[in-house]
């Protein structure tokens, strides 16, 4: 059997697994139709193939055929012609691409299958692995709801708690892979709201299909819990990356609100539209892999036309008519003002809030970053009446692609 396990770029540590048995070839790249999916620019459509030898003396072996534009790297070497893969190599996707590491586990003498996990004393591993370096399982399962493994929390929230969880039966892909498993909190449960903005999420993200939107997976209910199965984003949410690394450039916040109105128009095309009503830094994750926006949290998602419903929306982000529970696409539009003020300036968007003649509008002119350009862009995606900003996503997408240097 052989097990490939893609490795978070810096840390190197574990982020997603895949196991082959019996299969003679083993192809990978970002095309839907290989075995392994990796979607990197970097990554040719067909970038390489693993194909294991069937006769002679290296019966058994595996080879390396690179077909990849930007190459492929056996052991930090360019692979330039078929070559062995050695048991344990690190394989990458062209330079500065996807790591994989190789690794072939051998039967016992006398068996046909690799020798169970529980023979495994899981020693030498880094205190970082999810999975054991030398037999592939996980490490540490806090708890199994149906055929989820539990692996850490990842966050806990008034509306649920969300789990690293591991698919080890293949269900949902095909073949084993991390996912986030969402469960409703107990006393949340309990009001109907809730329950209602939690089943909304899972109904929601089952219609979409869009790269900029978390993938559906599954959604059940287990020991009288709620739970949605849903993709594992590799990133971090522009929220944390702001108060980590400080504000961004002109440029980058401008091209992430670009990507953030492309997944705002494909919601708001929906005959009726798709409101998300709370778009804030926090629900806006940054990918690893191609640095572009992933929008997060559905429960809030709302179609227009609708009756007035709860407020929803995070203070500082949500437009006035959506505080009175009247939201409407444009609504959405608002939130990009406040968000490009906070990437730009690693400040709550409420201190450059203050009253301009009769109406309370964001103000920003003692911004060094913000040119008087890009400010014309944030009055008016951010007027007090929705009919007064950009109507559509599009609209505001082309104007900020004006204010680029």
């Amino acid at each position: 059997m052989v097990t490939l396990t893609l490795l978070e770029p810096q840390k190197k540590t574990p982020l997603q697994q895949w196991c082959f048995e019996n299969e003679p070839i083993i192809r990978i790249g970002r095309s839907a139709d290989n075995h392994i999916v990796l979607n990197d620019s970097l990554v040719s459509r067909h970038h390489l193939e693993l194909r294991q030898i069937d006769s002679g003396p290296n019966r058994g072996s595996w080879l390396i055929v690179s077909q990849g534009t930007n190459g492929t790297f056996l052991n930090g070497v360019l692979v330039v012609t078929q070559s062995l893969v050695p048991d344990d190599s690190l394989l990458q996707l062209a330079q500065g691409g996807p790591s994989l590491k190789f690794k072939i586990q051998q039967p016992e003498i006398g068996t046909k299958h690799p020798p169970l996990p529980a023979s495994c004393n899981h020693q030498g591993n880094s205190p970082n692995n999810l999975f054991c370096i030398h037999c592939g399982q996980p490490l540490s399962v806090q708890q199994t709801i149906r055929h989820y493994q539990v692996l850490r929390t990842l966050g806990q929230g008034g509306m649920g708690t969300t789990y690293l969880a591991w698919d080890n039966t293949g269900k949902i892909a095909g073949h084993p892979q991390l996912l986030v498993l969402k469960q409703m909190n107990a006393d949340m449960a309990k009001i109907a709201k809730a329950q209602e903005l939690f089943e909304r999420e899972a109904y929601t993200l089952k219609s979409l299909h869009h790269p900029g939107i978390p993938k559906y997976y599954d959604f059940f209910i287990e020991g009288g819990k709620k739970y949605l199965a849903m993709e594992l984003v590799h990133g971090q949410d522009l929220e944390k990356l702001i108060y980590l690394k400080g504000p961004v450039t002109p440029n980058q916040g401008i091209a992430w609100m670009i990507q953030t109105c492309d997944i705002l128009d494909y919601l708001h095309s929906h005959n009726p539209p798709l409101i998300h009503r709370d778009i804030k830094p926090a629900n806006l994750m940054v990918r690893n892999f191609d640095n572009r926006i992933v929008v997060l949290d559905f429960g809030a998602v709302k179609e227009i036309g609708t009756t007035p419903g709860t407020r929803i929306g995070a203070e500082g982000y949500c437009a006035p008519e959506q505080e009175r529970g009247q939201p409407l696409t444009q609504s959405d539009l608002y939130a990009i003002g406040p968000t490009l003020i906070f990437l730009l300036t690693g400040e709550n968007p409420l201190r450059f809030y203050r009253q301009r003649g009769r109406n309370f509008r964001f103000d920003v002119t003692n911004i060094p970053t913000i040119t008087p350009q890009l400010r014309e862009v944030i009055d008016r995606v951010a007027e007090p009446l929705p009919r007064d900003r950009y109507q559509t996503a599009n609209e505001l997408a082309a104007a900020l692609a004006e204010c680029k240097t």
